[in-house]
């Protein structure tokens, strides 16, 4: 362990202005780790807060979570506990990490904490690698976690990464350190504990020392990670603006940075979810861009749609039905999809996205609402367009068609496609009118 406490007082520098959150499960690993940072806080004198939750899916959970707060009572530690009463239907493991590290975050906020703490090893960083390797993941996915990470700007330190587990009970045992087992560890149907169970001993049989080699191989990984990510972020601006791909610049990118891209989109909008994004999101993205249809759609996961819309391609939350509306227009209103029409008496432009209106030539009040099926518009040379063309004309994708605002009067005739199309009705600034909006 003398690696351990070298990192902690070398490289971490500790030091008795620190404040440190412990997530601590009551095993042999997480006990280890507060075994460690005790003896440093006898000579470096820093904070401990003991971080438990306790998921209330096991029996034994109750007697664990009683073990550590005697524990913390004994050796002078500040304990906070969560009992987590409901689970939702998310997958377990992905929903039990998010609930800790929200915990942790809050606990940090309470005390002005400098770190979070966990009991990860070397052998927890084989199994992460292997098993994305073997589910797929992105380039910094494959890499496993980090020594040092980031979470949402707290630090999350796993010093025990640096041993194996048999180093951690070896340790255990000689410092007579006590710990609760958990059972469920060594269930099959668990997808860790099969790796942890077949592949880790042959793997350690073939090098005593594998896992540091995966830990060269993870840091290598992130060293490469980093520098291409630094490219990324020299083309983002380019290829991304107000949240959409400019699919032309995009293109013309190597594939390596197109891949980065994607991966810092996909990570913005997957922030607390990012064990759910794999190398086929990815491709999928990718594939997108590439289709030679003009409109496209694929289904990402927690409900979001990735479009394809002409040029431009951007990731939406999926809705199940369509926002259908139909309201009276006065002075002011505010649309589902976040446009507002707004009475302005004043505007002095006269582009698309202000109408204005003799009220002799249309039948009051006005009213705004979703399109319908046969929708026309009539022109300025006598005839009349549909509005299902107009959008198609105008490349608007085909997910904000059916909740683009549509202004009739009160015989339903359409008076103004707000941004896109007037009417006949539609005077000039210099003609005599008494309704004027404008759309924003």
């Amino acid at each position: 362990m003398k690696r351990v406490y070298n990192f902690l007082e070398k490289d971490i520098k500790l030091n008795s202005n620190d404040k440190i959150v412990v997530g601590v499960s009551a095993g042999p690993d997480s006990m280890c780790l507060l075994y460690i940072l005790e003896q440093l806080r006898k000579k470096l004198n820093f904070k401990i807060i003991v971080a438990h939750v306790n998921h209330k899916l096991r029996k034994e959970s109750e007697e664990e979570a009683v073990f550590l707060k005697n524990y913390c009572e004994k050796h002078n530690l500040v304990f906070e506990y969560l009992e987590i009463e409901k689970w939702g239907d998310d997958n377990f493991h992905n929903e039990a990490r998010k609930m800790r590290y929200n915990f942790y975050k809050e606990l940090v906020e309470k005390y002005e904490a400098n770190y979070i703490m966990t009991g990860h090893h070397g052998d927890d960083l084989i199994e992460t690698i292997i098993m994305r390797i073997t589910r797929g993941a992105t380039m910094s996915g494959y890499s496993g976690f980090s020594t040092k990470s980031n979470f949402n700007d707290i630090f999350i330190i796993r010093p025990l990464i640096f041993v194996t587990k048999d180093q951690i009970l070896d340790y255990d045992e000689e410092h007579n350190i006590e710990y609760r087992i958990d059972k469920s560890n060594f269930k099959d149907k668990y997808t860790r504990n099969r790796y942890r169970k077949s592949v880790l001993p042959f793997l350690k049989e073939e090098e005593e020392n594998v896992h540091e080699k995966f830990l060269k191989f993870s840091n290598m990984l992130k060293e490469y990670d980093e520098y291409i990510d630094s490219v990324m972020k020299k083309e983002l601006k380019k290829v991304y603006v107000n949240d959409e791909i400019i699919i032309p610049e995009f293109i013309k990118l190597e594939h390596i940075i197109q891949v980065k891209i994607v991966e810092h989109i996909l990570n913005e909008i997957y922030t607390n979810d990012l064990l759910l994004i794999n190398d086929k999101h990815i491709d999928l993205f990718i594939k997108g861009v590439y289709s030679n249809k003009s409109n496209v759609s694929f289904n990402l996961p927690n409900n979001y749609l990735l479009v394809k819309a002409y040029d431009k391609m951007y990731v939406k939350k999926n809705v199940d039905s369509i926002d259908t509306y139909d309201m009276e227009l006065e002075d002011l209103v505010t649309l589902n999809n976040g446009m507002v029409i707004e009475k302005d008496l004043d505007c002095s432009t006269n582009a698309n996205d202000v109408l204005r209106l003799n009220s002799k030539d249309i039948v009051l009040p006005l009213r705004v609402r979703t399109r319908k099926d046969g929708d026309r518009i009539k022109v300025l040379n006598g005839g009349t367009k549909k509005i299902k063309d107009i959008f198609i004309d105008k490349k608007i994708p085909k997910d904000k068609r059916d909740t683009w605002p549509v202004v009739v009067d009160s015989n339903d005739q359409v008076v103004w496609i707000p941004k896109i199309k007037k009417s006949k009705f539609n005077r000039l600034k210099t003609d005599d009118c008494d309704i004027i909006f404008k759309c924003y």
